[in-house]
């Protein structure tokens, strides 16, 4: 089904460097930054298998701290790794007939374990409860952009027909 392929092994290294990149910087609100690595996240746990996907979420966002901001690289490696296996668990093995909705449903699961997984890691990297209460709402807002992006580029803008022409 999903072998190991060069052109796989090229295609997850192209999502893994993209969230690296969108880990680089930041759209500025009022109080802090929304990052865009959500979108390329969600993205490639829809069109990827859970390996890959991990691949992607996890050690991208893992090596995007490390090079960018490196306190919470360990709380990226785990929650945006473990957020891009149940996406693409969702889309692939638990509703592989009905991939709009299933994509939906882990999307809006692997956004919530990526807000619980960030803000328990800010209260362990950072020792208050009260950082991480104040950031809440910005994790929710990027959770929230990331996965409608992610779907948006997906299903509207044809990427997974593309990708599925391509890998088929």
């Amino acid at each position: 089904m999903n072998t190991i392929t060069t052109k796989r092994i090229t295609v997850t290294a192209l999502f893994l460097a993209m969230n690296i990149a969108m880990s680089s910087f930041g759209i500025p609100v009022p109080g802090g930054h929304l990052y865009l690595c959500d979108a390329v996240i969600c993205l490639a746990a829809i069109l990827l298998n859970p390996l890959e996907a991990f691949v992607v979420g996890g050690i991208g966002s893992f090596l995007g701290d490390m090079l960018f901001y490196p306190l919470p690289m360990f709380v990226s490696l785990v929650t945006h790794g473990l957020q891009a296996v149940v996406i693409s668990l969702f889309s692939h093995k638990f509703m592989p007939n009905h991939r709009f909705a299933g994509a939906l449903t882990g999307v809006i699961v692997g956004g919530v374990i990526m807000v619980t997984g960030y803000t328990l890691g800010k209260i362990f990297v950072y020792s208050t409860f009260e950082y991480a209460m104040l950031k809440l709402p910005y994790e929710i807002a990027q959770a929230a952009l990331g996965g409608v992006l992610g779907m948006i580029l997906c299903f509207r803008f044809g990427i997974q027909k593309l990708f599925n022409e391509y890998f088929s």
